[in-house]
């Protein structure tokens, strides 16, 4: 019996994933839908967090604005003053058009309009706030019950935590990098549970979910270059020697450092790869429910029968597409912490001698 409730509710919350779609930009009658402008809207950023909307009825949690004007100064107010977009605050107001859409801008005596530094924390921002205080507080929590008693195996939620670290750290991290890996273990463990939490999050509809984390390039751009960083700053000499001098015809480095360029290319899309690896499985992810969840609106106006039977494909392949990206959420969090692994154990390599040392050190131990 639990067994079925547990599956129904499942379905339940998989199934409100069109709710955003019907909140806040409902159409008239007369008015047709623009279906990439509206799945644009959604996967875009906000500066506040919606809760329900209905189209004539918004609730939404305010966000604060951190503005700075180089004619007035500092602001500072919530994002509730703007009243959904519609009104100007202190000379500023949300672009509703223009390659400024969404964003705030100044407008100022002349009428010129311009964009201030915008230091807001918008829906994005505050998702990401929030995911990364529930991890701490998840890992800490359950860092303290193992702490209480490591040898008591442990089931349920802390149990499945503990199989999570364990394999990732076990069978991701240790052979990836070599013996010094305990060094980037708290990195790339971070990674994975960032990524993973940002990823699930994304999938719930509802308050405190929906926000499009890791579909932003900015997020994975931030993530990429901090794994770029890492790689490069602890990279042992005989890394950089492959890179600036590496083992191939002279000809091919001097005159023209032919070799050594490509190399150097190589460091820089490895990063490259990582961001938009994660920004473009997610970001499409999304978009793809998105627009199974649309077919019911789109054909509202072409009749009965073909738009019960779309509904009903819709909730089908929306329902399919949400177990999938339950499984992406896991998979995507797992290669970006693989590969990055990777690449830092490339950066550690080492000469001959230095392995044949290791080696005899563990024969002797």
């Amino acid at each position: 019996m639990k067994r079925k409730l547990y599956i129904s509710g499942l379905l339940a919350v998989l199934f409100l994933t069109a709710s955003p779609v019907c909140g806040g930009n409902q159409r008239n009658g007369t008015e047709e839908l623009n279906a990439k402008e509206f799945i644009s809207e959604h996967l875009s950023d906000s500066y506040e967090w919606q809760i329900v909307s209905d189209g004539t009825k918004h609730i939404a949690v305010p966000l604060p604005v951190i503005l700075y004007s180089k004619t007035t100064g500092w602001h500072l107010f919530p994002s509730s003053r703007f009243q959904h977009g519609t009104t100007s605050y202190h000379g500023f107001k949300i672009a509703s058009e223009g390659k400024h859409k969404g964003k705030i801008v100044e407008t100022h005596a002349g009428g010129n309009i311009s964009r201030p530094l915008d230091l807001s924390i918008t829906k994005n921002a505050a998702s990401l706030l929030f995911a990364s205080l529930l991890i701490i507080l998840i890992i800490m929590g359950v860092a303290r019950l193992l702490k209480r008693d490591p040898m008591k195996p442990r089931k349920g939620f802390t149990g499945m935590i503990e199989m999570l670290v364990l394999s990732i750290n076990d069978e991701v991290i240790k052979p990836s990098i070599g013996k010094d890996y305990q060094r980037y273990a708290p990195y790339l463990l971070t990674v994975f549970f960032f990524i993973f939490t940002n990823n699930l999050l994304g999938l719930i509809p509802v308050f405190p979910g929906g926000a499009n984390v890791t579909g932003n390039i900015a997020v994975t751009l931030v993530l990429a270059a901090t794994t770029f960083l890492i790689i490069n700053l602890t990279g042992t000499k005989e890394y950089y020697k492959e890179i600036l001098w590496p083992d191939v015809p002279t000809w091919l480095k001097i005159p023209i450092p032919l070799m050594p360029v490509v190399e150097i290319i190589g460091t820089l899309t490895k990063p490259f790869a990582l961001m938009i690896r994660l920004f473009a499985n997610m970001m499409a992810g999304h978009s793809i429910v998105l627009g199974l969840t649309m077919l019911i609106f789109i054909t509202a106006g072409m009749g009965m029968a073909i738009n019960a039977s779309m509904t009903l494909v819709s909730i089908i392949f929306t329902v399919f597409i949400d177990f999938v990206e339950l499984l992406i959420a896991y998979i995507q969090a797992y290669v970006f912490t693989l590969l990055s692994a990777v690449f830092i154990g490339l950066a550690r390599i080492t000469t001959h001698s230095d392995k044949k040392n290791v080696t005899e050190t563990g024969q002797a131990a």
